[in-house]
Order: structure tokens, then sequence, then C-alpha cells
């Protein structure tokens, strides 16, 4: 280095801070010498063995400037000192300084055109700066002068204008605080309004500019004022929701739901909203009873608003329970309805807000809009079953809390069907089969059922042992669909639907049905029927005999109703039921009279036989089954009751007119054996023949006694020992016949009451139709046999047939006289017959069992006089086939009955004379159905004709021996 710096030396070379502290603009470089180049490059030219010698110099020469070579080799001197290694260590010191010094002089001699030229580059610069040195110095000379001239007042006006933006900025604060300030009035006028969303709105951006101006002492209470002002604004936003829940309003409940948006507190306003819907469902029926309860109590006594509702709902009256029970249902739906159109309105609100989502940010905020949304839907759903919980249980309460045993049957059908449409409304509301409601209206149903049924079989009594048989006049197209207790027949309904609603239903053309909260979603009540005016239902059922009007037809024809249960009522015998009153009975009575014998047209036609208790019966059918329709649970106990009242009706018809102690003795078979079981069911089940004795009560249990009813008794007034009416014909006639046709009626209600009646008690149902009401028309056997045993004077036959000898010897060509007397028996029986017909249509059938029972019963006694004879010729036989002959012929003009019964049972008789011992011995073995007195009389006649002794005692023998049992 130091031999670099003495080469520079030499050259008058200096470094260049030295150059450019002595530099100057005609300054000119040297350059150097060639001697000096020369020396340089008589070093070693060998650049590799040259970079060798400079990487063998150490490293700590190549440190700093301030490093001191003589004082570092001096310190590496061993301590004993070697001549020849010290020179060996110069020389390598010198290659060494002598390879740097010509690196050194290399690298000058490369760099000298770039030096040169970065010099002349210095030098410009030198003079451009010292030119700009010039320059600066007059500009300060000029900014002086312009600093005086201006920029003092120009500064001033600079500062003056930044002060007035400062103050323009607090201006606009302080106007924004004031406005703050008086936010309050404003919000109170919005709250006023009902606008909740704009004062949450405008709270909120309160707040958020109240959060702007922080720094502001008064800002800190206002911030206070403007929280208790928004939870103000949430009491008074919970309280516009629970208005909601009686009235639903889309506007006003489109402004809570956005301002509870706004909160972010959708999810608490659903979770209160279903508690206010609760509180609503609570003091809504509890309003509503309260206020009929002290209503007929009739003072301001405050002890009910203590009471519970359970405690409150006993203390309805009769007269109000209809009344209150419509009005708590009205009420209740309000409350459904309003239920209803809150989930229609989420539900029509979701699918409009249905919209893409065009970035992350409204991605994110979707995504919590569907959380919010999926958690109102799940709530609403779930809170349908929970409202419609609380609706039963509400009911339930209302219809357990009293008695209705004593009801009137109108005022208990208007229950149920009340109920009926209630538990509709439940159905399609959450899709509930109202097992509460069911159940508590069951009970109810049962126990008013049991009550109504008893006083309707005592009352079925009463009209029975009132009841003269005479002919109701209907219509001869009279069918029970024109009752109005079977009106709800003609309409296909489920038992859940109320009549009220299939009657206006089925005016309208067919059409897809709407729900209920379909029909009444813009007004109107699904219950407000049941407290408007019913029109009162005419029935054109009677048939017109002659009156000036119809209406008075009407008045006198129009048959009681049994739903009343003033006793008085139930002794009427017609009841107009536009009106409600009785007629007077003597003018309906001889009119009826007088017109029926007067006008025999009435007999011509085909109108049904019936009397008052057989419309009255029918009726109770239409309203146990009308009953029964409203409320299936009960299905069974109501078709076991209609089935009693037949069962009475009939054992009613047969004890007065069939009861005959002369049945077995006759062998007719009057009565059959699935008719005499049915009549002893319903003698052990139904009758309680125990009160007719004087030990009355003291065998069966009580309750087995209150489910029987006593046997009727016949009406004194119902003759039925006078020959001139044919003991009673046409009374017999109009009971048997209205028994018919009330078996009939049954039949046809069969199907229907099949589809109501419960799967497991079915065979009750075909057990009663097989064995009960297909023996109404067996029972015209025994109760027309009655008349026929009468109307003939069979005996008076028997003696004058005893008065005829048989024992003749010539063929006889005049029949007997007896015979004339029976065929004017028959002609007078024929005339009195239609004597009888011109007051009461005789049936074919009715005539055809009359005249049955006539012929059968002269035929046997034809027999049994042919069995007293003591002797008899073949002549006398042969007289005897010409007087039955004759009696045939005679007979066949004065009836249209084919074939004569029990025609063969005399011609086989009578030819019985002419048999053999043998055939005599088979025909008494074959022909059972002759008494053995008639069999025993054939043998002894025949003795000594063509049978001996022997032979006679051995027929005998075998009539002895045989066992006949009678027809």
């Amino acid at each position: 280095m130091q031999k670099i710096k003495s080469l520079m030396a030499r050259q008058g070379l200096k470094s260049p801070q030295e150059s450019m502290a002595d530099l100057s603009p005609v300054e000119n470089l040297r350059i150097p010498s060639k001697e000096e180049l020369r020396e340089l490059r008589e070093q070693p030219i060998d650049p590799q063995a040259e970079q060798e010698i400079i990487d063998s110099i150490e490293e700590v020469y190549f440190s700093n400037d301030s490093f001191d070579m003589v004082q570092h080799e001096l310190e590496k001197l061993p301590p004993e000192l070697n001549l020849q290694e010290l020179e060996d260590y110069r020389d390598k010191l010198k290659r060494q300084q002598a390879a740097v010094s010509k690196k050194v002089a290399d690298l000058i001699l490369e760099k000298q055109p770039a030096y040169v030229k970065e010099l002349e580059r210095v030098t410009a610069l030198q003079t451009n700066l010292q030119l700009a040195a010039v320059i600066c110095t007059n500009a300060r000379r000029q900014l002086s002068v312009s600093k005086e001239g201006f920029t003092e007042a120009s500064l001033g006006l600079l500062a003056n204008q930044r002060r007035r933006q400062l103050l323009t900025g607090l201006l606009k604060s302080l106007r924004t605080i004031k406005t703050l300030q008086r936010t309050d009035v404003r919000l109170s006028e919005m709250l006023e309004e009902e606008d909740y969303p704009g004062a949450i709105q405008l709270c909120l951006e309160c707040q958020k500019a109240a959060s702007t101006f922080k720094h502001y002492s008064c800002i800190s209470e206002l911030n206070s004022k403007l929280q208790d002002t928004l939870e103000q604004i949430e009491e008074q936003l919970d309280v516009a929701l629970s208005k909601t829940c009686k009235h639903f309003d889309v506007s006003h409940y489109t402004k809570v739901q956005l301002a509870y948006t706004l909160l972010g507190k959708t999810q608490t306003a659903m979770d209160q909203l279903h508690m206010h819907f609760t509180q609503a469902i609570h003091n809504t029926v509890f309003q509503v009873v309260l206020g009929y309860v002290e209503l007929c109590a009739g003072n301001a006594d405050t002890k009910f608003q203590k009471m519970q509702y359970k405690d409150l709902c006993t203390h309805i009256t009769l007269d109000s329970y209809i009344p209150c029970l419509t009005d708590l249902c009205k009420a209740l739906w309000e409350v459904m309805l309003s239920y209803h159109r809150t989930m229609q309105w989420h539900e029509e609100h979701d699918k409009q807000e249905t919209t893409p989502t065009p970035d992350d940010a409204a991605a994110a905020e979707s995504d919590e809009l569907m959380v919010d949304r999926s958690y109102v839907k799940k709530k609403l759903e779930h809170g349908l079953t929970r409202i419609w919980q609380d609706v039963q249980l509400k009911v339930k309460a209302y219809i357990l809390g009293t008695d209705m045993s004593n009801f009137k049957y109108d005022d208990f059908i208007v229950v149920l069907d009340v109920i009926s449409r209630l538990m509709q409304v439940g159905e399609e509301f959450c899709g509930s089969k109202s097992e509460v409601l069911q159940e508590s209206i069951k009970r109810q149903s049962v126990n008013y059922f049991k009550n109504y049924h008893r006083a309707r079989l005592e009352e079925l009594r009463m009209f029975l042992e009132n009841e003269t048989w005479e002919l109701c006049p209907v219509k001869s197209n009279f069918n029970i669909a024109q009752l109005h207790e079977f009106k709800f027949m003609g309409q296909c309904r489920s038992p859940s639907v109320s009549p009220n609603r299939q009657a206006a239903s089925s005016t309208s053309p067919p059409q897809e049905e709407l729900s209920l909260f379909q029909q009444y979603l813009q007004g109107g009540n699904p219950f407000e029927m049941h407290t408007e005016h019913k029109e009162e239902e005419t029935e054109d059922v009677l048939a017109s005999n002659g009156y000036e009007s119809d209406e008075l037809e009407k008045s006198v024809y129009q048959d009681y109703d049994s739903d009343s249960d003033v006793p008085e009522e139930l002794k009427q015998d017609y009841v107009d039921e536009q009106t409600g009153d009785a007629p007077l009975k003597s003018v309906s009575r001889e009119t009826i009279r007088s017109k029926k014998k007067s006008d025999y047209n009435l007999n011509k036609t085909n109108a049904p036989i019936l009397t008052n208790t057989t419309l009255n019966v029918i009726r109770l059918v239409g309203k146990y089954m009308q009953m029964m329709n409203i409320l299936k649970p009960i299905a069974f106990d109501v078709i076991h009751c209609v089935s009693q009242l037949f069962d009475y009706y009939l054992y009613a018809v047969y004890t007065f007119f069939g009861r005959n102690d002369m049945y077995e003795s006759s062998g007719l078979g009057l009565i059959s054996s699935r008719l005499r079981t049915t009549l002893n069911r319903i003698q052990e089940s139904l009758i309680d023949m125990e009160t007719v004795g004087e030990n009355a009560g003291v065998h069966g249990p009580a309750e087995d006694r209150k489910e029987k009813v006593p046997s009727p008794h016949l009406s004194q007034l119902v003759v039925l020992t006078n020959g001139g009416t044919l003991y009673g014909l046409a009374q017999r006639v109009v009971a048997t016949e209205s028994l018919v046709f009330l078996a009939e009626q049954f039949e046809s209600l069969q199907s229907h009451l099949d589809t109501m009646m419960p799967a497991a008690k079915k065979p009750f149902l075909q057990q009663f139709y097989s064995q009960t009401v297909s023996t109404a028309s067996e029972l015209r056997k025994p109760i027309y046999w009655i008349v026929a045993a009468k109307a003939i004077d069979y005996e008076q036959m028997l003696l004058l047939m005893a008065g005829v000898k048989w024992d003749i010897r010539e063929i006889m060509s005049q029949h007997n006289v007896y015979v004339d007397v029976l065929l004017k028996e028959f002609e007078q029986f024929n005339k009195r017959l239609g004597d009888v017909s011109r007051h009461v249509r005789i049936p074919l059938p009715v005539s055809n069992v009359l005249w049955e029972h006539c012929i059968r019963l002269a035929n046997r006694t034809l027999v049994e006089g042919y069995a007293n004879v003591k002797k008899c010729s073949n002549e006398g036989r042969a007289l005897m086939q010409l007087d039955f002959q004759q009696f045939l012929m005679k007979l066949e003009k004065l009836t249209d009955l084919r074939p004569i019964p029990d025609k063969e049972f005399v011609e086989t008789y009578i030819k019985a004379y002419y048999l053999t011992e043998n055939d005599m011995e088979q025909f008494i073995k074959n022909h059972r159905e002759y008494s053995m007195k008639q069999l025993a009389n054939l043998v002894n006649v025949c003795l000594g004709s063509h049978i001996n002794k022997k032979a006679r005692q051995k027929l005998l023998a075998a009539i002895d021996d045989i066992d006949r049992p009678k027809r």
C-alpha cells in the first residue's frame, strides 16, 4: 500500500478527495510515464503465479489503513532469530509487495479512461453548482422582497379560513347534538302513529350519531336516554305484537316484524308471539265466561273475577250455556284465525324475499336470514299443536263444567253441532283428531243420552197407552226423508261436519270444498250460524182430506214433537211445529172421523199405514241417528237404544193385539220359534215385569230395573170385543201394519247404521235385523188369527154338522144346510171386511192372512165335524165330498186367495175312509197333522165296512204308540 502511495506520489497523482478539493476547471490530468509502466511490466507476468502470491498474503493486511505492518511483522519474529530464515521471509514479503504493486498498476492503467471521463463530468457538475448558487442567491433576494409585500397578508387569510371551517364543523355538530336532544319528541310521535320500524331506525341512527360525538360530555347522558327509549320502544312493540293474537292486521304485523328485524330479534319475537297467543286464549275464554256468569248472577260481585276458569265454568246457567259456548268458540276462532294468518304471512314473506346473493357479505347475511326463517317456521309449526291443545283444554273444562243431562234435545244437538264444528276447525288447523274434545263430549253425550232415552221410553209407553190406533193420514209418497229429523241423511257428509254447514253447502253447485279458514279468511265466523234464527222447517207429508185450506189441514194433522220435556206437551196428540201450539182436540178428532167416513178415495191409495206413535218413533230414530252421526264414539250406545225403541213398539203391539192363550191349542203354529225367542228376549231385557206385582223392588238390582220399562197397557178407548167392528180389526190393522211399516223404514236405514257402527259391534246390528226387525211381519198371524177365530161361528157349524145323518144308503145331489150357513158367515165376514176398509185401507197381505186364517179354521172345523161322526156309509162320505166341493166353489167367488189353504187337509181326511187296513196304518204314520181323536174316529167309523175288530185294535194301538207333536 505504501508502495502504491509512493508510486502515486512520484506520478504526481492525488487521491480523489484531494483531487476534488484542488480541482479547477482548467487543470490537466497527469499520465504515468513510460518508464514507470515498463518497470511495472517487468514484474512476473504469470497471472496464476501472481494470483497465488496475492492469495498467500495474510488477510490482516487487507483490514484497514490503521494497521501497523511493522509492528505486526516484529511480533511474529521468533524468540531466536535465524538470519537465513529472516532473509527468506524478507524476500517473500518483497515478492508479495511486488505482486500487489503490479496488480494495482494494472488496475490503474485499466480504469484510467473511465477516470478521466468521470473527472470531466465532475468538473461540469462543479460549474453547474456554481451557477445554481448564483440563482439561489438571486431568488432569496427576490423572496425577501415578496414576503414583505404579499405573504403575510395571504397567510392571515388562510388562517382565518381554516378557523371558519373549524367553527362551521363545530356548529354542525352542535346542531346535530341539538337534534339528538329533541329526538325523543319525534320518537313519541312515531310510536303514537305505530311507526315502529321508523322509530327504531331513528333511534339506532341517533345512537350511531351519538357514538360519533362521544367526545362531548353532554353525549354520555344522551346515550343512556336513547337506550331507555329503545327499551321503551321494545315494550310497546311487544304490546303491539300481542294485539295481533286476536285481530290480525297485515300492515300492522308487517310493521312489527320489520321492527324486530331491525332490532335483530326475529327469534325472540316469535317466542314472545307464542306466549301472547297462549295468554290470549286464557284471557279470552275467561272474559267470555266471566261476562255470562256476572250477567246471570245479576250483581257486580267481584268474587267471580278471582275464581279459576275451571270453577267459573260451573256457574254457567242452562239458559246461557249455548250462547256462552258459541261466543267462546267465536273468540277462540278469532285467535286461531289470527295464528293461521300469521303463518300465511310468513310463508308469503319468505317467498318474496328469496333472492340470489351476489357477494360474500350478502351471502353471510342470507345464511343468517335462512337460520331465522327456519327457526320461525319450526316454531310456528310446533305452535299449531300447542295452541290447539290449549283450546281443547279450555273447551273441555267448559263442557264438563255443566251437567247436560237435563238439556232439551235441540239444545244438546246444538252443543254437539258447535263442538263438531270446533273439531273440524282443529282438524283443518293442525290435522288433530281432537281426542280431548271427543272424550269430553262423549262423556256428556253418554250421560245425556241415557237420561234422554229413558225419558223417551217412558214417553213412548205413555203414547202407546193413550194411543187409540187410528190412522194418521199421510200422503201416498210419504218417506222418512221428508221428515226434518232425517234431512241430514240427504247430505253426504262426514260425522265431523256440522249439519248446518252441510245444509248451507248442499244448495250450492258441486265444487271443490273450501276449508273453513279459506271461507272466513276475510270476515265472518263459522260459529255465527248458531246464534242466528233458524228458518222453520215445514213438512209436506200429511194427506189432504177436504179441508178448507192447507194451513187448517196442516194445523190439524201436524204431529207432535217429542223434543220437549214438558209433560203437558207430550200428552198432546198434535203440535204445530211452526207455532208450537196444539189445536183443539175436539175439532181435530171429529173432523178427522167425519172426513174419513165420507172420503173413500183415501182408501184407494197406497198411503202408508201408521199412527201418531209410529211417526213419533220414526222421529226419535231420526234424532238418535242425528246425534250418532255427529258423535261417532257413542254410535253403539245410540243404535242399541234405537233397537230398544223398535223392541218396545213390537212388544206393545204383540201385547195389545196378539197375546192369546188359544195359540197352543190351535195347532196352527202361529208364532215361529224365532218370534217367540225375540219376544222372550225383549221381555227379559227391556220389560220391567216386577212393577205389576205387589212385591215390586224386592227382586232384581235397582240398576237393572232402571234400564227397564214397565209393560204398556192398552187404552180403554180401544174396544176389541165388538163383533160389528170385527173385534177391532181397524185398530189391529193400523197397529200391525204400522209396525211392518216401521220395520221397512229400519230396513232402509240398515246400510246407514252399518256405516256408523264400530266394526266390533256390527254383529249386534246384524242380529237385531235378522232376529227382530225381520219378525215384524210374522206378528200378522197371531194378531189376525184372533179376528178370524171370532169372526166366524165355528161352534154353530159343529152343531149343525152333528145333526146331519151320514149313514145314508143313496147318493145325494143336494149339499147340507151347514154349508150354506158357513158360506153366509163368510159373506158376512167379507161385508164387514169391506166396511172396515172404508175407514182403514186393508193391504193385500193382511186380507190374505185374514182369509187364510178363516179358511184354515173352517176347514179344520169341517174335519173336526167329520171326526165327530159315529156312523158313516160310503154314500155319507160322498155327501161329505159334495158338501166340501160346494163350499170350495162358493168360497172361491168370495176370495182371490189361491190355493185354498188346507184344502188337502179336508180332502185327504175324507178319502182316508176308503183306505185298506195296511194303507190305513201307513196313513196314520204319515199324517200326524190330524189329532189322535180324528184318527181314532176314522178307524172306528171304518169298522164293519172294510176293517175288522182285530185290525181296529191294531190301528188304535198304533195311534197310541205314536207321539204326535202338534203343529
